[in-house]
């Protein structure tokens, strides 16, 4: 099948890309010049691990190619996927200028029958919308358009894997023609007709995925409910934490107890920093102002983004505490990324910590094993260097910000030798108090008592 992807950001570049390697043709395009010359330079604008396999096995099968001209994309293809950002209005509103900006190229373009697919995030009521300007400014044409609703279940850091074995794929339509071309897109996805760069040799099964077929509203309510129960996740493991520092209890017995139970799950009880990245701030944000629009008092999801911002105070809190003067301490940081796995750092919690070190007037120097670029317009003063033993080297505090796994594995004694003082502050829960204290830091994290009991092994 034709198929065109128009916005060639995270989401766009794993939907075109692994689309094509499941065998449709694609022609992806974006209004940013620079980052179209990129990929047709064959090098990725991101970091996404096994996206940079799939890109070029789908290229050099000429089944993905980019292209700027918008007119082009549209112009012979069956179905398009808009991969736009929707970024959140200061009233926490989702900008959707760009989904009506594309709309209306869209009309412009077409001269076939046409089927639109909102790949985008977006409040309900949007597929409305997007039907009503594709029929106002494709009128002269005489094109027939239909609208379905497909959320993205992508994380970044496993967007391929995901993309290609999803646990559920979810298709919003109103005519059983969208829905019989939706399942045909996604046919080669479910059949595994593929060998995908995650498991490279043989893939599972994708017997047990679900095709979940339901009006445009609750697809676009999908996304958002998901989202909003994830971050709803993550603040009440955080404020149990918050209890465990109080009355001596450990948070990851509490959590690993709670998360054994099928109806809840460990996934997302996680307490640390709180969450960041572009999806689920602003999914929330858009959510409580959909509620509030209709008249729905979602308070408890303003207590979750309430939750969630306070987590870094009371860090920065326990970084007073620890270093009783931060004026001219060398303080250096492990992790700039919101995630490990990926360069973004928008939202991300490890960027405000930072700001809010340089603001005490601390001395900061940071590493990350991918997001150091990204950085450097973020955070002017601050010395970036990729190697984490000189990021140690003579610093009066060492603050684990993401929970990349490099920094689980590297010589902590070396490091302990290296720091000026070895205090360290584990904002992500990821490393063990009681190894940490055997080698000598002084080691403080999230709800997790001074002395442990030995049963629990190292937070994965």
């Amino acid at each position: 099948m034709r198929l065109a992807v128009i916005g060639c950001g995270y989401v766009g570049l794993v939907t075109g890309s692994c689309l094509a390697e499941a065998g449709h043709d694609v022609v992806a395009t974006d209004n940013d010049p620079n980052r179209i010359a990129t990929l047709q330079a064959g090098r990725l604008p991101i970091h996404e691990p096994g996206l940079d396999v799939v890109l070029e096995r789908a290229c050099a099968a000429g089944r993905l190619r980019f292209t700027t001209d918008c007119a082009e994309a549209v112009g012979t293809a069956d179905a398009i996927f808009i991969c736009v950002g929707t970024p959140p209005l200061e009233s926490g509103e989702a900008d959707l200028s760009a989904i009506d900006n594309v709309a209306r190229q869209i009309a412009a373009a077409s001269r076939t029958p046409k089927l639109v697919i909102e790949k985008s995030t977006v409040p309900a009521r949007t597929g409305e919308q997007l039907r009503r300007a594709l029929n106002v400014y494709g009128r002269r044409g005489g094109t027939t358009f239909r609208v379905a609703s497909n959320p993205e279940f992508l994380r970044e850091g496993t967007g391929v894997g995901d993309f290609f074995h999803p646990d559920r794929i979810v298709v919003g339509v109103e005519d059983e023609e969208s829905e019989r071309l939706l399942r045909e897109i996604y046919k080669p996805i479910l059949e595994g007709r593929f060998c995908c760069p995650v498991h490279q040799t043989k893939c599972p099964s994708n017997s047990a995925t679900s095709f979940l077929v339901t009006t445009i509203a609750s697809a676009e309510l999908i996304k958002h409910a998901s989202n909003s129960f994830l971050g709803l996740k993550i603040s009440y493991a955080n404020v149990l934490a918050d209890l465990c520092e109080r009355i001596g209890a450990n948070v990851d017995e509490v959590t690993q107890a709670v998360g054994l139970d099928p109806r809840i799950g460990r996934q997302f009880l996680s307490a640390g920093l709180g969450f960041g990245g572009f999806c689920l701030p602003k999914d929330i944000q858009a959510f409580i102002y959909l509620a509030d629009t209709e008249g729905v008092d979602f308070s408890l999801l303003k207590e979750v983004e309430n939750i969630n911002k306070r987590r870094i105070d009371q860090f920065m809190k326990k970084v007073q505490e620890a270093l009783w003067v931060v004026k001219d301490k060398k303080v250096g940081v492990l992790g700039l990324a919101f995630k490990p796995d990926t360069d973004d750092i928008r939202f991300a919690p490890a960027i405000e910590v930072v700001r809010r070190l340089q603001a005490e007037r601390a001395v900061v120097c940071a590493s990350d094993p991918v997001a150091i670029e990204r950085a450097r317009t973020a955070l002017p003063g601050v010395e970036l260097i990729q190697d984490p033993y000189a990021v140690a080297r003579g610093a009066d505090a060492l603050l684990v910000l993401t929970e990349w796994k490099e920094y689980r594995e590297l010589d902590w004694k070396r490091i302990y030798r290296e720091m000026a003082r070895p205090l360290v502050l584990d904002a992500r829960n990821m490393l063990s108090p009681t190894e940490m204290r055997a080698i000598g830091f002084e080691y403080h994290s999230f709800g997790r008592p001074e002395v442990t009991s030995g049963v629990l092994q190292p937070v994965s």
